[in-house]
């Protein structure tokens, strides 16, 4: 935006020397040799096709069209300058001049004819003729079979994600039919296939983001997700640096109603941002009442992301209410962040216990009758080594099973 720059900017570049070639005043010479369409060609100069960079694919479209249609406007003039300099008799019936309608619309189509290759032309009958019609014939093979790739191209770009998605869509409802996946399941996929697709445009928004330098997915990264994540309680006070590269970390999931995005009893090895939608927290003795309905902005599963006090068990079952979209931070993506950041780890270690105490432990930390155990209980000791290690009581403490019963004592109370 700064004027001097964009002056001398303008000044060195190849534009400025055609522009100046294009405004020559040689309407001037029209005082000596009278008006001659030639004196205004250097303006063609300051026509410019634009095909780097396009905005959009019908930018793509007009530049193509307008190619053709310059090309069909140069036979034109080609055309007219033959009825200038050469005599009526000497031309094709469709090229004399006729009343109506006028010839240059006449000449216009019998130029779009020719370099088209349509056939049903008049033939040449002079040389200069011949030469000419044939110098039409090669420029329009040429011109019209680059505008066809072009075209084929600029259809094939602007259809290039959706072939994608459907691709996809088909391969996957090929492998659910190979191994005769439940109709309800595969209608589940396809409805995950058509909402992701039509509410973000891709299926997966990390592809987008691999091909970006780091600086710029962090740029994108933090105008998207820094307002969220900032106001979570538990990284508060944590280094900025440190929100930045969880930042680039986040993964965007798609949940379709009523999926379970965590149940009750499961190892907590995420955290959830709620980006778009709504979630419900179930509860109560049937595991189905509503206890709290949470929005966009809000977050869950952060005690369970450090594991602290026990909080590593989920403690009620989250489920999505209407089509949901969340952010996951996952467990091992935080700690091989946190390496980095020692201080930040032993805040958030310190928030995670203090919010777990504040809020409860969990009802099922020990597991309930059917949780599964991730470590199986010992085996009781057998009774005959019991009694020998009761009978051993009476020894010295110096003796080996007197030490080993009462190390067995410390397993036990640890257990």
């Amino acid at each position: 935006t700064d004027k001097k720059a964009m002056k001398e900017n303008y000044l060195r570049s190849q534009r400025f020397k055609m522009d100046v070639l294009c405004l020559l005043p040689l309407d001037f010479f029209y005082f000596k040799v009278g008006v001659n369409p030639l004196l205004r060609f250097p303006r063609c100069l300051k026509v410019r096709i634009h095909s780097a960079s396009p905005k959009s694919h019908a930018n793509n479209l007009l530049t193509n069209t307008f190619f053709s249609l310059m090309i069909s406007e140069s036979v034109n003039v080609a055309e007219n300058l033959l009825l200038v300099y050469e005599m009526p008799s000497e031309l094709p019936p469709l090229l004399l001049l006729p009343s109506s309608p006028p010839s240059y619309i006449r000449c216009y189509y019998w130029a779009v004819k020719t370099l088209i290759t349509i056939g049903g032309l008049p033939d040449p009958k002079t040389l200069f003729e011949i030469v000419f019609q044939l110098l039409n014939y090669f420029t329009g093979v040429f011109a019209f079979s680059v505008m066809i790739g072009q075209m084929r191209d600029v259809v094939g770009a602007a259809t290039a994600g959706q072939t994608y998605y459907r691709s996809c869509m088909d391969s996957t409802i090929k492998y659910m039919n190979f191994y005769k996946i439940p109709r309800t399941v595969q209608n589940r996929v396809k409805t995950w296939y058509e909402y992701t697709w039509h509410s973000q445009g891709m299926l997966d928004e990390s592809e987008l983001l691999v091909q970006l330098p780091d600086k710029m997915r962090l740029d994108i990264a933090i105008d998207v997700n820094y307002n969220i994540v900032s106001k979570v309680a538990l990284f508060q006070g944590c280094d900025r640096q440190m929100i930045f590269d969880m930042l680039k970390r986040l993964r965007s999931v798609v949940y379709l109603p009523n999926d379970y995005v965590c149940k009750k009893g499961e190892i907590g090895r995420e955290m959830y941002i709620i980006q778009a939608g709504q979630v419900q927290v179930l509860g109560g003795p049937d595991g189905k009442s509503v206890l709290v309905t949470l929005k966009a902005g809000s977050v869950f599963g952060e005690i369970s992301l450090l594991a602290a006090g026990g909080g590593n068990r989920r403690t009620a079952n989250v489920v999505a209410h209407g089509f949901a979209n969340l952010f996951i931070l996952e467990k091992k993506d935080l700690n091989e962040i946190l390496v980095h950041y020692p201080e930040s780890q032993k805040l958030l270690r310190k928030k995670a216990k203090k919010m777990l105490k504040s809020n409860g432990k969990p009802k099922d930390e020990k597991g309930g009758p059917g949780d599964p155990l991730i470590i199986p209980p010992k085996a009781d000791t057998p009774k005959l080594f019991k009694a020998a290690l009761a009978a051993t009581g009476r020894m010295r403490g110096k003796e080996p099973l007197e030490r080993l019963r009462w190390r067995l004592k410390e397993l036990r109370a640890m257990q």
